[in-house]
């Protein structure tokens, strides 16, 4: 038996002779939708504006045309991939009475051969093969993501730029040792607060000042570091500071439970 939070798997029993299933492949520019209606013989597939209403309209008019057809909805499920979009698509529908899931897009199989054609129109096929699959409980078609709230979504952010930030820091440093490197210079630590002074008076192997190219390209990399260091001290006190104003907050207390251990800070969870 499915356990309630399976997302290999759904949950629920699908009856669908009374069940709108629809699946949404979304890009940048267009929406296309495309749905497997009760009592109708084709299966619509309808290519949209990115626009929530739009698409929400299009699904009460299928209704209608089940209806039509002497065929009461009685539940209508929807399902796109995890995305750019992220899950505000989710949220917005779920408000409105759509049973909504976000498929992982890495659980979904795929063709091996090379030559595999990949389109809008196909990829929405599959996706609406896999989803019809889950459905009907079945495992090995595809995998959900659980939709977070947007709290909770919100407060992934400040991790996930201090790690962008961080990459973004060791970039720097490792380029601008490299440059010391071609000039025979190896011990310089650009990561130090010292290193904006000292590079003034840095001299390389050959006795000469550093060439005014690359000494100013090393400035502007030193500038930046300093603004990535002062970006990331800042999103780490504002995370002690939450910790602080609401230690029993579910993700807050998972933190000091994983600060305890030896070794990792909050920092780093």
């Amino acid at each position: 038996m499915a356990k309630v939070d399976d997302l290999s798997r759904s949950p629920t029993a699908l009856d669908q002779s009374e069940t709108l299933i629809s699946v949404v492949e979304l890009s940048r520019s267009s929406w296309l939708v495309g749905a497997v209606v009760p009592g109708v013989p084709r299966q619509p597939l309808k290519k949209i504006e990115p626009d929530a209403p739009e698409l929400k309209r299009l699904i009460v008019r299928w209704c209608d045309e089940a209806k039509r057809a002497d065929r009461a909805i009685k539940r209508i499920v929807l399902a796109y991939e995890a995305g750019r979009d992220g899950f505000w698509l989710a949220r917005w529908l779920r408000a409105r009475g759509i049973e909504v899931h976000v498929i992982h897009s890495t659980s979904v199989a795929v063709s091996r051969e090379h030559r595999r054609a990949k389109t809008d129109r196909l990829d929405t096929v599959m996706l609406k093969r896999v989803f019809v699959g889950w459905l009907r409980g079945e495992r090995g078609h595809c995998s959900m993501v659980a939709i977070p709230t947007l709290d909770e979504e919100d407060a992934k952010r400040p991790g996930r730029e201090r790690e962008g930030l961080v990459r973004e820091r060791t970039r720097i440093i490792n380029r601008v040792k490299a440059a010391f490197v071609r000039l025979g210079i190896r011990d310089f630590k650009p990561e130090l607060r010292s290193s904006p002074a000292r590079i003034e008076i840095l001299r390389t192997p050959e006795n000469v000042p550093l060439p005014p190219n690359t000494l100013a390209e090393i400035r502007r990399d030193l500038a930046r570091l300093s603004v990535l260091r002062e970006q990331i001290k800042a999103i780490e006190q504002e995370r002690y500071k939450a910790i602080q104003r609401e230690p029993d907050k579910a993700p807050h207390a998972m933190l000091r439970l994983l600060a305890r251990v030896i070794g990792v800070g909050i920092r780093e969870c």
